[in-house]
């Protein structure tokens, strides 16, 4: 007979499984997690993820620029156009050069410098005696021909005499003629030689007067390049010597500029050493250009009794032509210029226009336009270049010259 367990199920059999479980004395009981936490907490999450990138999509949206960049105004800088007269002119860069220039050296002969008398800034006259130069062996040579002109000549006096005393026999029949002949053809050749030597005599004279260096003409030691003990040879320039007494501003002109520096036409010059402004008039203008540069060389002379202008230095020359015209100026930044053409913008209220107007000349950063553009007009000097015709500008005008700053109007 099967033993029951006191539970009333067979020993062996397993467990109903909604038996009650059997708790052990002493232990917790297992609890079981609510099944609705977790829902609750996804949903909460993606309602904030949610929430914040609405939010952030907000705020970019209200940071977007609705209006057109095209359409928005620019601002630019003004100034306003001025009523003016313009000149055309040519200016040129000129060279103050002395009315007399010279270069003293040897010529003729090589020898050691004995000595050099003058330096930089001396005033000398003519005939004075600038250098000197060791000359031993010329003066020898020159001694040496001197006798040996002095021994042809008596040698010469000697034979003349003789073919006289010939001749005179000749009519009495003392002597041939062939030997008379012969006398007088010695005679001759005495001659020549004594003309000779005398002709060797003075070259070696010139060379012993070669060794004293003279001034050529009054005026003022401009350089001064060898010092005594060189060894110098013909054509070594020892000092050079300048004439300041007239000054010569010489310039050269482009071929169609011919007939603006033609003589007797007044020009201005601006002498950048000393800072000076003077008035000359064009005293001589070349008959021909250069085949090389195509340029007409012109000279101006300038009186300089007092020596002040230092020569072989730069002279700033302007030209004037014709006649003053009205003109309006601008500033040279304010239009491209193509041609004789300048194209700028004016401003019109809160609108800038595309304007084209003819150039009549610029000069030291101003451009002198048209008399059409009206003075008082408003021309934009600063933002141009982004601008196209009819867009909207905000304008600022342009800030005053600073006290004391020179003005390039003119």
């Amino acid at each position: 007979m099967n033993e029951q367990p006191s539970n009333g199920h067979p020993v062996g059999a397993a467990a109903p499984s909604d038996a009650p479980s059997v708790t052990t004395p002493g232990a917790l009981p297992k609890l079981r997690p609510r099944g609705a936490v977790v829902p609750i907490a996804v949903a909460a999450g993606t309602l904030a993820v949610i929430a914040i990138g609405a939010t952030l999509a907000v705020r970019a949206e209200g940071k977007v620029n609705r209006v057109a960049l095209a359409q928005s105004a620019k601002p630019v800088t003004v100034e306003s156009a001025k009523k003016t007269t313009f000149r055309a002119t040519r200016r040129y860069v000129g060279t103050l050069e002395p009315w007399l220039q010279a270069q003293i050296g040897p010529q003729m002969l090589s020898a050691y410098v004995d000595t050099v008398l003058v330096r930089p800034g001396a005033v000398v006259k003519r005939g004075d005696v600038v250098a000197t130069l060791d000359c031993r062996n010329a003066s020898a040579s020159s001694k040496a021909v001197a006798m040996q002109a002095r021994a042809v000549e008596a040698r010469q006096e000697a034979s003349a005499h003789e073919a006289t005393r010939l001749n005179g026999l000749l009519d009495g029949g003392f002597v041939s003629p062939n030997e008379a002949e012969q006398k007088n053809a010695q005679s001759a050749a005495e001659r020549a030689q004594l003309m000779a030597t005398q002709a060797q005599l003075v070259g070696s004279s010139l060379q012993v007067n070669d060794c004293v260096l003279r001034a050529p003409f009054a005026g003022e030691v401009a350089t001064r390049g060898i010092d005594p003990g060189a060894f110098v040879r013909p054509g070594v320039s020892l000092v050079s010597i300048v004439d300041r007494s007239t000054v010569r501003v010489v310039a050269d002109a482009p071929e169609v500029d011919f007939a603006f520096v033609a003589p007797g036409t007044r020009a201005t010059l601006h002498v950048l050493s000393t800072n000076q402004d003077l008035t000359a008039i064009i005293a001589r203008r070349a008959p021909a250009g250069d085949p090389a540069t195509r340029t007409v060389h012109f000279e101006m002379d300038v009186p300089d009794a007092e020596r002040a202008l230092p020569v072989g230095t730069t002279a700033d020359i302007r030209i004037e032509i014709g006649a003053p015209e009205a003109a309006a100026e601008v500033p040279l930044s304010a239009a491209l210029v193509r041609g004789n053409k300048a194209t700028l913008y004016v401003v019109e209220g809160n609108t800038a226009h595309k304007r084209v107007v003819d150039v009549k000349g610029e000069r030291e950063g101003r451009l002198y336009l048209d008399p059409s553009l009206e003075a008082g007009t408003q021309i934009v000097t600063e933002g141009r270049a982004l601008l196209n015709d009819r867009d909207k500008v905000v304008a600022t005008p342009a800030p005053a010259p600073a006290a004391g700053e020179k003005s390039n109007t003119k």
